[in-house]
């Protein structure tokens, strides 16, 4: 019998340090694709301030357009329906505090509303708003 010690080899290593790294990068990963969803949920009692509410209004210059295409201004009938008759119409409107106000039909184009929009960059507005109806909840 041989009783004699084998050599010993040596002991298998574990290196951690590409464990590691492969984690930290997964690590980086996950948090930048992260969407933070629980930021949005967070209870806010904002202040109160008692200010009075302002009587100044910035001038309005009210754009309405029809479901056929027309436009009137400030509930006078445009001639024609084309970027150059809403700009001759709109430029001795426009002053620097004047608000455009595009109220269009629910069925009116949208090239309609894209003219209008034309128009009034033309003319130098550059305050537009749309107006909508709040849409009415049933059973109140």
């Amino acid at each position: 019998m041989n009783f004699r010690p084998r050599p010993s080899s040596p002991e298998p290593e574990i290196n951690l340090i590409p464990f590691i790294d492969v984690l930290l990068v997964v690590l980086i990963f996950l948090m930048l694709t992260t969407t933070w969803s629980r930021l949005t949920e967070i209870q806010l009692n904002l202040p109160v301030a008692d200010a009075n509410a302002s009587n100044q209004r910035p001038s309005q210059i009210v754009l309405t357009i029809t479901s056929q295409g027309r436009f009137a201004i400030n509930k006078s009938p445009v001639g024609g329906s084309s970027v150059g008759d809403l700009v001759a119409v709109l430029t001795p409107l426009a002053h620097k505090d004047a608000m455009l106000v595009i109220s269009a039909d629910a069925s009116a184009t949208h090239q309609s509303v894209i003219n209008a929009m034309e128009a009034a960059r033309r003319s130098g507005l550059s305050k537009i708003t749309f107006a909508a109806q709040s849409a009415e909840v049933p059973g109140s």
